[in-house]
């Protein structure tokens, strides 16, 4: 006959555990936790029992809240267009909703920045920050809202070459230590064709005097307009200081380019049918100047002044000549006062 020593479990590998309906008792409180019958012979103690059915609840729990937690956070990513010209803002839209039920604070943590972007290009390989001094600010999102912002990756990342890229967005929650992830969007970048192209040099008293500008207008086919555009670079040294639309374009409308006496330049381009927009854009790209000119009996035209300045003559003038700060802008950043239209 075995003896059985003080204070151990003796489990017999003959011996059978049955599992019966949860008692009245058990049920009403735990209704996921079975009740266990073992025989007598077991020598089971209850203690075993009970802590036996808190690993299961808190295992339940686990898994629960795990499951909860997955669509706390839903982030999205948006382009407004699939193409985009070689050096021109490529603005993304960002949206962050809040589903945790709960007020949430969004910060950099443990290293880790809470916003970040994974960007490929053709060869599948992950494309490099430009800078890694670009860490956003802390963002408190209250429960049930939904947040948006415009991001320009062209001044993040170098999305300049020909091709496809490829970009996710992923937001890190640092209360869970989880990364949310936004689905994968897909933009192409192309170059337009040139269609004016005039090198001048920046006159003494302006920054970086002596230096030269190269000014081009280019056209682009977009699947349901023309847009034309506007570069400035320094072609001897290959910075490109802006590229961005200056709005639709009618085809077979030439516009009209001039440069006044201080090397600006003057655009002058058919919008649509009888309108005309009239822009004015400094040595570094900066938007300076923004009008619309409608046709009446006579058509809107770029003069020449005897002092050398550049002004529009004819036409009737829809909207007022708007000006924008003179400011030099950062390489790849987007100018002010863009066009609406292209954005």
């Amino acid at each position: 006959m075995m003896k059985r020593n003080a204070g151990m479990n003796i489990f017999p590998f003959a011996s059978v555990i049955h599992f019966v309906r949860p008692s009245r008792t058990i049920s009403r409180t735990h209704p996921a936790i079975l009740n266990f019958v073992i025989p007598s012979s077991f020598g089971f103690r209850g203690s075993s029992l009970t802590k036996l059915a808190k690993r299961i609840l808190h295992l339940i729990c686990v898994f629960y809240f795990a499951a909860a937690a997955e669509g706390q956070i839903q982030v999205d990513l948006k382009f407004k267009r699939m193409q985009y010209i070689a050096y021109e803002p490529v603005v993304a839209t960002l949206a962050i909703t809040n589903l945790a039920g709960r007020n949430i604070d969004l910060h950099d943590a443990n290293g880790q920045s809470w916003l970040g972007f994974e960007v490929t290009g053709n060869d599948d390989q992950p494309t490099a920050l430009l800078s890694t001094e670009n860490a956003q600010p802390p963002l408190k999102i209250e429960a049930g809202q939904r947040v948006t912002r415009q991001i320009d990756l062209a001044s993040l990342y170098p999305v300049h070459d020909f091709g496809a890229y490829h970009v996710r967005t992923h937001v890190y929650f640092a209360d869970l230590a989880k990364f949310f992830y936004s689905p994968t969007r897909v933009f192409e970048v192309t170059d337009a064709r040139p269609i004016w192209q005039q090198t001048v040099g920046i006159p003494d008293g302006v920054a970086a005097a002596g230096n030269v500008r190269t000014y081009s207008l280019l056209t682009n086919r977009f699947p349901d307009h023309t847009s034309l555009y506007v570069r400035v670079q320094d072609k001897d040294t290959g910075i490109v200081y802006a590229t961005y639309s200056l709005g639709r374009a009618i085809a077979f409308e030439q516009p009209q380019a001039e440069i006044d006496r201080a090397n600006q330049l003057h655009v002058l381009h058919c919008a649509a049918p009888r309108a005309w927009s009239y822009s004015r854009i400094g040595l570094n790209g900066e938007l300076l100047t923004r009008s619309s000119f409608m046709e009446t009996k006579t058509r809107p035209r770029l003069v020449h002044s005897a002092n050398g300045e550049v002004a529009v003559r004819g036409g009737m003038v829809e909207t007022p000549a708007k000006s924008s700060p003179s400011t030099a802008p950062k390489l790849s950043a987007r100018p002010p006062g863009l066009p609406k239209d292209d954005q």
